[in-house]
């Protein structure tokens, strides 16, 4: 039976796993933690649970199957319960934008904000729905291995303008400056800047239109763990306290790993969910392919790090949305100082998730907890002493938002964690402590993102943000579809449509 690792458990490591699992190829999840997750990680402290990592779910279909591949249920391990608003979006000045779903409820808060603009806003949605349709359902899981497949999708994106950004799309539709924001500011959720990421991202708004925004009963950690029970279900194994310290070569193949206590894995294919810099500047930087590609990846843009900052309170605040964002005095400006630096920005805008607005068992009864991020420059764009700057900043966010949505916050506190870019280099590997991997613009997508099989190492594969398709839970999902094509088209000629 042909044998396969995958590198780290979070949701790009584990949906690939289960793909190759379900398709017969005895797999071996590897994981340094001691939890699956990766960014999806979980803490529970004084009764709160907090989730490190992604809270928006979309595209629940691709999700679903993963079970559907052996012919179960999600529903076995894992309930979705829907979010509506998808987003509450306020502004300096108490300006409040329920993202919903239902069309006369949206397109009536549109037309508060400018009436002439709700046409504007239909056109809109049909160019968000035809992006869906060529960047998402026709390209987000074909592995882009040859430059011909990019040369074939070029018309399409050419036509759709993906050479313009996805704000100087929505605003060649929408004229209210804070409607431009409304519908372009997604892109920061998957690493990219609104005002560089191609508009092909503008897809964002038809697939939450399309398939919702979900939570998961019990967190995030409740639906990766739902993955690891299927997973092991099939007769797979996951190994914790596990860190890889090589992938082993012999000439142009990978023949297994050796973990950082020197136990040796064999395999005849080896696949990595870990951060890419880090698949080739460290774990294969004893070959001239993992140094050469090192290089190569370090001239790349990066995306965008995260502060997060998780504290519970001992009541549940009134009026609360499960999803927040709260926008700062400033926009364009405070993007590019986020993706340039040279330094932490003065003011912010803070993404606030509220659990237990969905889910109350998520805190102690009465209680509740949250979680703040936000986006900061990434290591290599700003040199910050994150354990002198993160107490500080963490009090600054603590502060706003008292004043703008949570009255006597301070005085509530249970507890509170901080989560800085330091955290996100020695915890995840991840390259300058990027939240997203590489940066999501045109010249760094499809072909021309890391591929999703090496080209020289014909058995090493790669799976999550920073492959094909890109960052985000569906990105990272269909990432492992993508790859999984590969890997079992390799194996198994014939059988790579699973």
């Amino acid at each position: 039976m042909t044998k396969a690792i995958v590198i780290g458990a979070g949701f790009g490591g584990l949906a690939l796993a289960i793909r190759l699992q379900s398709a017969g190829i005895a797999t071996t999840l590897v994981e340094a933690r001691d939890k699956p997750g990766g960014r999806a990680y979980v803490w529970n402290d004084q009764g709160h649970i907090f989730d490190a990592g992604p809270t928006v779910i979309t595209d629940p279909d691709a999700l679903k199957e993963l079970w559907a591949l052996s012919g179960q249920d999600m529903a076995r391990d894992v309930t979705l319960v829907p979010v509506s608003p998808f987003y509450r979006l306020i502004w300096p000045g108490g300006k409040v934008f329920d993202y919903v779903n239902e069309a006369d409820r949206l397109e009536e808060q549109i037309a508060r904000f400018n009436p002439d603009d709700l046409e504007g806003y239909r056109r809109f949605r049909a160019y968000s729905e035809e992006v869906y349709q060529e960047g998402y359902v026709k390209l987000g899981t074909v592995p882009f291995l040859k430059l011909g497949q990019m040369l074939r999708a070029a018309p399409a994106l050419m036509r759709l303008e993906a050479y313009r950004s996805v704000h100087s799309k929505v605003a060649s539709f929408i004229r209210d400056p804070y409607l431009r924001q409304a519908f372009s500011y997604h892109t920061l959720l998957v690493g990219g800047n609104p005002f560089a990421t191609s508009s092909i991202y503008a897809l964002i708004h038809a697939l939450e239109r399309r398939g919702g925004v979900w939570f998961a009963k019990g967190g995030t950690n409740r639906l990766v763990a739902g993955m690891v029970a299927l997973f092991e279900r099939l007769g797979g194994q996951v190994m914790l306290n596990a860190k890889v310290a090589r992938i082993e070569t012999e000439g142009s193949r990978a023949t297994g790993v050796t973990l950082a206590d020197r136990r040796r894995l064999d395999a005849d294919m080896v696949a990595s969910n870990g951060d890419v810099m880090h698949n080739y500047r460290d774990l294969l930087g004893h070959t001239s392919r993992g140094q050469g590609q090192a290089r190569s990846l370090d001239r790349k843009r990066w995306s965008m790090s995260l502060f997060v900052l998780h504290f519970g309170l001992r009541e549940m605040p009134q009026g609360l949305a499960h999803h927040t964002i709260l926008f700062g005095p400033r926009y364009k400006e405070l993007v590019n100082e986020i993706f340039k630096g040279p330094k932490l920005p003065d003011d912010f805008s803070l993404y606030l998730h509220s659990p237990s607005v969905t889910d109350p068992d998520m805190a102690p009864a009465g209680m509740s907890t949250h979680y703040v991020l936000a986006p900061v420059p990434h290591l290599g764009r700003a040199e910050i002493d994150w354990s002198k700057e993160g107490p500080a900043y963490a009090d600054r966010i603590l502060a706003s938002l008292e004043e703008r949505l949570i009255p006597n916050l301070r005085a509530n506190l249970t507890t509170t964690r901080i989560f800085t870019p330091v955290d996100f280099q020695t915890e995840l590997s991840a390259h300058h402590g990027s939240a997203f991997s590489v940066e999501p613009i045109l010249t760094q997508s499809a072909w021309f993102r890391p591929h999703n099989r090496d080209k020289v190492i014909r058995n090493f594969y790669l799976v999550g943000a920073g492959t094909h398709p890109g960052a985000g839970i569906p990105g990272v999902v269909g990432s492992a579809k993508a790859t999984a094509q590969v890997m079992l088209s390799d194996a198994m000629p014939g059988a790579g449509a699973a």
